[in-house]
């Protein structure tokens, strides 16, 4: 490179730095993460040491931080507030000790004052004669801004020192900070108020403290350590670092308690390693440590370089944030269905590790930070915390712009296709019983012991008979053989390297396996309502399953019965609704389902559908259920008194004609144009025929406890919860999990805890054992 080249890349360093600079100190929004510009700070460093000609004098070596914040004033700090040379290495660390002896012109281990790096905002606050007359940020490092009424508002932060005896003027370096679970809760706030949220504490300390309006700032929760001093006018410089925090401490200035006085390069190496192994647990971000000397006397000696003191080192952690380039954006399938966005990134070491993937969350958060493939993005890992893409640096986008990443609609496991319910931010795979990402977690829930109750079938033979490919669906189960059963357990034997001692002395146990199989076929006639439950469908438990069985009676008409008519029955909403219809419309599912049926599992005590179904088979109850915007169970009504039922609204082409306000009649109409939806029209008129033609002419007599809900909790002398739960059903009563106005009775046993205390404050009469046995008896 020629003198020209060395100058034209220097003046590029300095332009792009000053640039980042401004963005992260003046508008709290930083564009490239923090080991980066270390990374482009350091080449300036270099070139500007080995061609001292070429030095500006704006250049960002010269500087601290960036100007202030015209809307605040100036504020010339008395003592300049100079930043820390960075180490990151062992070696820069073994350098800065032997530097520092050198400078000492000692041979013996130095004491060092070594605190935690925090990732905030610094600030001079200003004592005269005790009381809080300044605070300024560091700004440039020579002239900051004034930030007085907002530092006021930090409730850790004295106004008057507590001491009698306060220094004339006393500068207490520190600062401002936001622990990570008032972050949490600022971007909670944010996201509920539809407003933009801020990517780290830092950030989001820094924009609270810089609010014009220091109410705001009041509302957002700032902290506030001390860790330095700068101007000090009528007392005494205490002699060492670590007893100017000990003075600190004693007039009610916050100092962290992680501060330590340790001995030469082990003691400084042993302290980076213990706050390191703390830092995931500790309440606030840090992103290394920093070294002082802690003499006050040695300080003096070493002085100061340029823009940093001699004396004094701040030691990185490995990077957290890096920058790389988006390759693609893939899906992720959880155990439960749960799609992910995961984008895949040209390989980056941050955190300590090469990463290559980095979670997306979910659809809306990649639209919100409008990540693309081919995008420079901001990666950050913290700790064992999988690698999460912040934000992207648009500056870098490509052109001509990528495409806006857009979800898959079909599962890329199994095919099934994805859906996302209203109000939610996941997006699932709709084919639980067949998808592979899910297929342990499906099988476990299937066998459990409220479900088919399979006895034996644990959570690692599920695993072993999945991983050694014995079962692939719900209904491979019931095709289980002897051999495969022990052909499983030996692979698994070998996987582990483990020998039985049965195996050992020659013979091969038997005895676990027959009895698995004997569970598993005395599982195949379940209860309807244990099978619907086992199944698996989204929101379906077991007190959805006994209403589904109880009105319905069989298995085949569950499974094809449209939303509209669910969302009629009992206790069964809108989405659950959905959820219901839309398990058993996907065909991977009906394919599962019917290869169950297959293998000889069929329900027991199925029956028609109960009498009191004819109530919710009333046209107009079905036609507010279909889900037609603005068309209320009112406006249904007035369709119905016209004559108008399910199959004439299905064969009608005009819809405004019924007195129904023009934007009723509109939305209906437009519902209606759509083939599928006059289509489903139809089915569920013929449906409702042939379900009037089934039920009983009467109603079968209900128990004396119909209508009356009870909660069980604590541990009955004589029975145990599902025996009292099948003797109040018996009785017709149904039976919560939690306490609630609706709330009938509460039969507590011993140990009962936070649902007695529920029920005793919402007045709900309590029973007892005998007192449940008593109310059952009355008929």
């Amino acid at each position: 490179m020629t003198e020209v080249d060395y100058q034209a890349r220097i003046a590029a360093l300095s332009a792009e730095l000053n640039r980042h600079l401004h963005a992260y100190h003046v508008q709290d929004a930083p564009t490239i993460p923090d080991a980066e510009y270390d990374k482009l700070f350091l080449e300036l460093q270099q070139l500007e040491q080995d061609h001292p000609e070429l030095v500006q004098p704006d250049s960002p070596t010269r500087r601290v931080g960036a100007a202030p914040l015209p809307q605040f004033d100036q504020v010339t700090h008395s003592v300049p507030m100079l930043s820390l040379n960075n180490g990151f290495t062992d070696e820069d660390i073994e350098n800065f000790d032997r530097r520092v002896r050198d400078g000492l012109d000692t041979s013996a281990e130095v004491e060092y004052a070594a605190e935690v790096k925090y990732d905030g905002l610094a600030i001079n606050l200003r004592y005269e004669n005790g009381l809080l007359v300044q605070a300024a940020t560091r700004g440039d490092g020579y002239t900051g801004e004034d930030v007085t009424a907002n530092i006021r508002t930090i409730t850790v932060i004295p106004l008057r020192l507590g001491t009698d005896k306060p220094p004339a003027v006393l500068d207490v370096r520190g600062e401002v900070l936001m622990f990570k679970g008032d972050f949490a809760a600022l971007n909670t706030r944010q996201r509920e108020a539809g407003q933009k949220e801020f990517v780290n504490p830092r950030n989001a300390a820094a924009g609270s403290l810089r609010q014009l309006d220091s109410r705001i700032t009041r509302q957002r929760k700032l902290r506030f350590f001390a860790y330095g001093v700068g101007l000090l006018e009528g007392a005494d410089m205490p002699a060492s670092h670590s007893a100017l925090l000990e003075w600190y401490q004693t007039m009610g200035l916050p100092v962290a308690k992680e501060a330590a006085v340790v001995r030469g390069y082990d003691g400084l190496m042993e302290y980076y390693k213990t706050i390191g192994a703390a830092r995931p647990t500790m309440p606030y971000e840090i992103d290394g440590v920093v070294y002082k000397a802690n003499r006050l006397e040695d300080q003096r000696t070493l002085g100061f370089v340029s823009r940093a003191p001699r004396f004094a080192l701040a030691h990185k952690f490995p990077a957290e944030e890096a920058l790389t380039t988006v390759q693609a954006i893939e899906v992720q399938v959880g155990r439960t269905g749960a799609i992910t966005p995961v984008a895949r990134l040209a390989s980056v070491f941050v955190g300590g590790v090469n990463v290559t993937n980095a979670t997306l969350h979910n659809e809306d958060e990649v639209r919100r930070k409008d990540v693309r493939v081919g995008d420079t993005v901001i990666v950050r890992r913290a700790g064992d915390v999988i690698p999460e893409v912040l934000s992207v640096v648009l500056e870098r986008r490509p052109q001509p712009e990528p495409p806006m990443y857009v979800l898959p609609k079909t599962c890329p496991v199994c095919g099934s296709h994805v859906v996302r319910e209203e109000g939610e931010a996941i997006a699932r795979c709709s084919g639980g019983l067949t998808c592979a990402a899910q297929r342990k977690e499906a099988i476990r829930h299937f066998a459990g012991r409220r479900m088919m109750d399979i006895e034996g079938l644990g959570d690692r033979y599920i695993d072993n008979l999945v991983e050694h490919g014995k079962v692939q669906r719900v209904a491979d189960l019931y095709a289980l053989t002897l051999d495969d059963l022990l052909e499983m357990k030996r692979l698994a034997d070998e996987r582990d390297g483990t020998t039985p001692e049965t195996v050992a002395n020659g013979k091969v146990a038997t005895k676990w396996a027959e009895n698995l199989l004997e569970a598993i076929e005395a599982s195949k006639n379940p209860p309807l309502e244990r099978l619907l439950f086992a199944l698996g469908i989204r929101h379906v438990g077991e007190s959805t399953a006994k209403t589904l069985a109880e009105w319905l009676g069989r298995f085949e008409l569950v499974r094809r019965v449209p939303a509209a008519l669910l969302r009629v029955l009992p206790d069964i909403g809108g989405i659950v609704a959905i959820s219901i219809a839309e398990f058993f419309a996907e065909p991977k599912n009906q394919e599962a389902i019917d290869a169950l049926l297959a293998a000889g599992v069929a329900p027991k005590g199925e029956h028609a559908p109960s009498a009191k179904l004819r109530e919710k088979l009333e046209p107009v109850k079905l036609m507010a259920a279909l889900g037609i915007p603005k068309l209320t169970e009112p406006r249904s009504k007035q369709l119905v008194e016209q004559e108008v039922s399910l199959d004439v609204l299905a064969h009608l082409t005009i819809y405004n004609v019924f007195g129904l306000p023009a934007t009723v009649s509109d939305a209906l109409q437009a519902w209606m144009d759509v083939a599928a939806n006059r289509q489903q029209v139809k089915a569920l008129a013929a449906l409702r025929e042939d379900l009037l033609a089934q039920l009983p002419a009467t109603v079968a007599s209900e128990g004396h406890l119909t209508g009356k809900t009870f909660v069980l909790t604590g541990t009955l002398p004589t029975m145990g919860r599902d025996q009292a739960a099948e003797l109040i059903e018996a009785e017709g009563g149904k039976v919560s999990g939690s306490v609630s106005k609706k709330t009938h009775y509460l039969v507590a046993g011993a140990d009962a805890g936070s649902k007695l205390a529920k029920a005793q404050e919402l007045e709900v009469t309590i029973l007892d054992e005998a007192g449940l046995l008593a109310l059952l008896a009355a008929k």
